[in-house]
């Protein structure tokens, strides 16, 4: 059993699996998609996920950091320009694993795509324009619906005046009084 432990060893020693996990994450940095195994795929993120996130910070004392790691110049450029731009407004998660369906031929590993979620424009829609954040609070309410629905309507490039206009527009409804429901007839009390 394996209670606690956190690190796949991969089968390597610690100065090994840090060299593979290293030029690893730089070709993952450069190719932005690398074919592995699962297992070193996996090892791969728990890696490279923090560098992407310190990568958002451009400042000399994380560049250095980074570099401790990574020790490739070529990688540091790329993750710190371009990526470091694309990844800016994602809150983490920054890689995907896609297993494959054909095994290895020599050892039957399984393997698995790993790449940059920015990178890739098969999963996204063609002319999409990114979703407006809306804040949902935990009370739900009309309140929050309306909120939704105009930030849904102004994310469908229309213009704020219509939008605007529109909501204007929305007169509140009269409540309707209903008329007590009869009662159905039922046995008397003695």
């Amino acid at each position: 059993m394996r209670h606690g432990k956190k690190v796949n060893h991969l089968g390597r020693k610690t100065a090994h699996r840090q060299a593979l996990l290293s030029n690893m994450a730089s070709s993952l940095i450069l190719n932005k998609r690398i074919t592995t195994t699962v297992a070193k795929a996996k090892a791969l993120r728990k890696y490279v996920e923090p560098l992407l996130t310190k990568a958002k910070d451009d400042s000399t004392h994380s560049r250095r950091t980074v570099f401790s790691y990574l020790q490739n110049k070529e990688s540091i450029k790329t993750l710190f320009g371009e990526i470091a731009a694309k990844i800016s407004d994602r809150p983490g998660g920054y890689t995907r694993i896609i297993k494959l369906g054909d095994v290895r031929v020599g050892d039957n590993a399984e393997m698995c795509l790993i790449e940059l979620v920015d990178y890739n424009t098969l999963y996204t829609k063609d002319g999409a324009a990114k979703k407006a954040k809306t804040r949902r609070s935990r009370r739900g309410g009309k309140k929050g619906d309306d909120a939704v629905e105009v930030s849904e309507e102004t994310s469908a490039a229309e213009p704020k005046a219509k939008a605007e206009k529109k909501t204007a527009e929305k007169k509140p409804t009269e409540k309707k009084t209903k008329a007590p429901a009869k009662k159905a007839p039922g046995k008397k009390a003695k």
